[in-house]
């Protein structure tokens, strides 16, 4: 195990421990977030039917599911296999795969949109180049990313979450940031958002989706 990929082990062992009381905790949020549903929303519009999307670092699936009621053909996949058990209990007809968002065993431009919801927060700093070019990858011309998580400069440590003995930082990033990424990757923009922390749900932070385009080829 090299430093390069340990995180990947880390986040895994993390939500292998916690999955059933992060879906208790956490399985209707979207129903309490009507600003985030109107993202998600609006991003469905943007992909439009037909084509497959891939909710990428789904955890229990919960916007796997929202995505699949807005009329789009989806799939999660995540790490933790106590999450997808979880995904695949609570949500039967929906198909959920364990894999690594940063090795995709899709061909290339297989998808027509892509989703990373609040998942590439637990990626350094320094692999998301990677990331972002692999969502790039997988994405056909004309496809939408959408990517969220919470602002900020510096990581939030949780340890012993639940009361299980396992920690894990989530980073926290800059809309800006990750806006320069996408732009690097090959994306162009097409919607940024950041709304306030809810302070009735303990978010400290607020909440940033960027949502991008990889453009269409260039006629012959």
């Amino acid at each position: 195990m090299t430093h390069d990929t340990a995180f990947l082990t880390d986040t895994r062992t993390f939500y292998d421990a916690i999955a059933e009381d992060y879906f208790t905790r956490f399985h209707d949020v979207l129903a309490k977030t009507p600003l985030d549903r109107a993202v998600l929303t609006g991003f469905a519009e943007l992909v439009g039917a037909g084509g497959e999307v891939a909710d990428l670092g789904c955890g229990p699936g919960q916007v796997t599911a929202h995505l699949a009621s807005l009329g789009l053909s989806v799939f999660g996949l995540d790490l933790s296999e106590s999450m997808l058990a979880v995904a695949r209990r609570e949500n039967p007809g929906l198909r959920f795969e364990q894999g690594s968002m940063l090795e995709l065993k899709l061909a290339d431009g297989a998808l027509a949109g892509v989703v990373s919801w609040y998942s590439s927060i637990h990626t350094p700093v320094d692999r998301l180049p990677d990331l972002f070019a692999e969502f790039h990858r997988v994405l056909a011309p004309g496809g939408h990313l959408l990517v969220a998580f919470q602002v900020g400069d510096e990581p939030r440590h949780h340890d012993r979450p639940f009361g299980h003995p396992v920690a894990l930082d989530f980073q926290r990033r800059r809309p800006e940031d990750i806006a320069e990424l996408l732009s690097a990757a090959g994306f162009a923009p097409v919607a940024r958002t950041v709304r306030e922390p809810d302070e009735t749900r303990g978010e400290p932070t607020p909440q940033a989706s960027l949502i991008v385009r990889k453009p269409l080829e260039a006629a012959g």
